[in-house]
């Protein structure tokens, strides 16, 4: 994989993640008991030997690069290639509004300094632990313009994305975007694979067409004369950016079969360390089937949930189906069920919250409830 390098995506990145965004980028949002969104496609990355990454950032970036770094953590702070964030190319307010083709553009000197013959190119919002060298070496036995990776799925009705229809050979011929209404199972990972010269000339050729996006414009506009293929990802897939999904696939991680195959298959999933206590449990403590991360105390009742470091549950509280990030606070005798709640969120002594696991309560950042 020395001739390959990565860019995460994160211009224009879809996001219906209401309250969990508000202060943060799609990339940065909390996963998983520990993790960012991030880390799942740039732990790919590196344990497929991409050793040049580079994280195209848009809005809301500072929370994402506080969790980044110098990309120690990924082993990715190297003298030669290894993290580049770039931040958005801004002269004007009303580029943030312009395309990702236009920091393509903008940022074509990082490409054509970088010595690698492949790029490929995702998003941070797809939850996978994928081998690209598989992919890497399907797209050059097939000999395609552009191979994109795609998981044939029908749950995948809690997100929005991109479906697609190919033909025996796995040649797609048909590729639709997010508000389409086509009937196939096929889903787009947002994953593409080509030669960076390929992608320099399609940059070039659409923005002097007055087109913008990749995918979009680049890509669908041009399928009849690229040959693009298909391949298919057999492993466990997330598509991440709506409320009811980011729910939903925290909610799977507490089948054992699911957390062992994302986090530990083909390699393990990495993110930003940090020193933390174990857990305490104090004698009045009851949890079942949870997620638990390290620096908690636990005084009450833990059912069916997700907690992140430094949560603590209050004697006589109940916490069922919720999902409860960083330094949140659950005081005593309170009941709460299908929530989420964002960072360092309090709520008060006697409270009770109930939401529904389709449209599941959520408290802002810092709230005091």
């Amino acid at each position: 994989m020395k001739d390959v390098m990565g860019v995460i995506n994160l211009v224009n990145e879809l996001d219906d993640l209401e309250e969990l965004t508000y202060h943060r980028a799609v990339a940065s949002v909390p996963f998983g008991g520990r993790y960012r969104l991030i880390d799942f496609i740039l732990s790919s990355m590196v344990h497929s030997g991409i050793r040049n990454v580079g994280v195209f950032t848009h809005l809301k970036y500072r929370s994402l690069m506080d969790h980044l770094g110098s990309g120690r953590s990924w082993d990715l702070a190297r003298k030669r290639n290894g993290l580049f964030i770039l931040p958005p190319a801004v002269e004007e307010l009303k580029e943030l509004m312009r395309g990702d083709l236009f920091y393509f553009h903008k940022y074509k000197d990082y490409m054509h300094r970088s010595s690698q013959e492949y790029i490929v190119i995702t998003r941070s919002h797809m939850v996978c632990n994928i081998d690209l060298r598989d992919v890497v070496a399907y797209h050059k036995e097939t000999r395609a313009d552009i191979t994109m990776v795609y998981k044939e799925d029908p749950l995948q009705t809690a997100s929005r994305c991109r479906r697609l229809l190919t033909d025996p050979d796995d040649r797609v011929i048909l590729l639709q975007d997010h508000y389409g209404r086509m009937n196939s199972d096929k889903v787009s990972m947002e994953i593409f694979v080509m030669k960076k010269e390929l992608l320099l000339d399609l940059v070039d050729s659409s923005l002097a067409q007055g087109f913008d996006h990749l995918v979009r414009d680049a890509i669908m506009k041009n399928m009849d004369r690229l040959s693009v293929y298909g391949y298919p990802y057999k492993g466990y897939l997330g598509i991440v950016n709506t409320i009811q999904s980011y729910f939903l696939h925290n909610m799977n991680l507490l089948d054992p079969d699911v957390y062992r195959e994302l986090f530990f298959k083909p390699g393990q999933i990495l993110t930003k360390v940090k020193d933390e206590p174990p857990t305490k449990y104090t004698n009045r403590a009851l949890v079942r089937n949870s997620l638990i991360a390290n620096g908690c105390i636990i005084d009450g009742t833990v059912e069916n949930s997700i907690l992140f470091r430094g949560v603590k549950v209050r004697g006589g509280a109940h916490v069922q189906n919720c999902i409860v990030l960083q330094n949140g606070q659950i005081s005593e005798r309170v009941n709460i069920r299908n929530a989420i709640l964002d960072k360092d969120v309090l709520i008060s002594n006697d409270s009770v919250l109930a939401g529904d696991p389709k449209a599941p309560y959520i408290a802002e950042k810092r709230k005091t409830i």
